[in-house]
């Protein structure tokens, strides 16, 4: 897999136990680079899909740099799945992703295959919509943005990026939405 032995993407495999994954995220508040969850109960096969959900959060569009990455490195399909929201702050994001990979394109002359699908839900339920349509999509990879900072809602019950972790049928890649700790080279 790309993240094998990839300098750029930190790996972590544990079983998918609520403590165990919680751990791993606390670990990797600070991490720099990209990190995916692979756990017991998940099936690895080379990324042909890539699901990309994306919220009304400015934080965002952070996922545009990695999933044009991992699309260039391996010829995956993005899928951006924009929320359901009634404002317009989830579809511009979505448009300047699409605007960075068309500048991709335009400068590489690479191929980027990718579409964009309105999802069902807003972005508060964005996350649990992604997991939970995980055969409709037929994605090998999910991407998303991991929680800024933890909420009260996120002490009591748990970050959504954990419960996307054990509910996920396949790898699950997380970004910090921090200026200062994102890094990738493309």
């Amino acid at each position: 897999m790309i993240w094998d032995n990839n300098e750029d993407i930190r790996l972590i495999e544990c079983a998918n136990e609520r403590r165990t994954i919680q751990h791993h995220l606390d670990d990797c508040r600070e991490e720099r680079r990209p990190y995916v969850f692979v756990t017991n109960t998940m099936t690895v096969k080379p990324l042909r899909r890539i699901l990309v959900p994306v919220s009304m959060l400015e934080e965002e569009t952070y996922k545009a740099e990695i999933c044009t990455y991992l699309a260039r490195k391996t010829g995956a399909h993005i899928i951006l799945l924009q929320a359901n929201d009634y404002g317009s702050h989830a579809r511009n994001n979505v448009n300047r992703i699409v605007t960075h990979i068309e500048g991709i394109i335009q400068r590489t002359g690479e191929t980027i295959s990718y579409e964009v699908v309105l999802a069902r839900k807003d972005s508060f339920s964005l996350i649990r919509e992604a997991s939970e349509r995980q055969r409709d999509f037929q994605h090998d990879l999910l991407v998303l943005t991991a929680s800024r900072e933890y909420g009260l809602d996120d002490i009591l019950f748990g970050p959504q990026e954990r419960h996307a972790i054990r509910r996920a049928l396949v790898p699950v890649m997380l970004v910090n939405p921090r200026d200062d700790l994102f890094s990738l080279c493309d």
